[in-house]
């Protein structure tokens, strides 16, 4: 796997990681993967497709205007609180426990390394 592909890979897991009703903006995902948010804006425009790409916002709880319809179907049967304008999600009711996402990406990431590393299971 090369370092992009993983670096994806990271950025598709903390994305899947955010609970329903919850948001996170790109930078938040960014620093908890060690990639940058324009990457992660990338990743998630060119592979987000299989996860819940409406729960990463830019830091003011938007998306971009093309996305937002789409967005706010999502946000609407999660139940997020939105402005009055209904553009954004609200940062301060939705946006998610960032120690906790980080904790558990953390330990998703180390699980599936100790798992690799372990080898297949073999038969006894």
């Amino acid at each position: 796997m090369t370092s992009a592909q993983d670096g994806a890979e990271r950025v598709l897991l903390a994305v899947r990681l955010i609970p329903a009703g919850q948001v996170a903006s790109y930078g938040a995902i960014a620093a908890i993967t060690g990639t940058s948010p324009r990457q992660v804006g990338r990743i998630l425009r060119e592979r987000g497709g299989a996860v819940p790409w409406w729960r990463v916002t830019s830091r003011d709880g938007g998306l971009p205007g093309p996305l937002l319809a789409e967005a706010r179907t999502h946000w609407d049967a999660e139940g997020m609180r939105l402005t009055p304008d209904g553009g954004r999600c609200r940062m301060a009711l939705c946006g998610t426990d960032l120690d906790a996402l980080d904790a558990a990406f953390r330990s998703e990431v180390h699980g599936a390394h100790r798992q690799s590393e372990a080898g297949p299971d073999l038969p006894h």
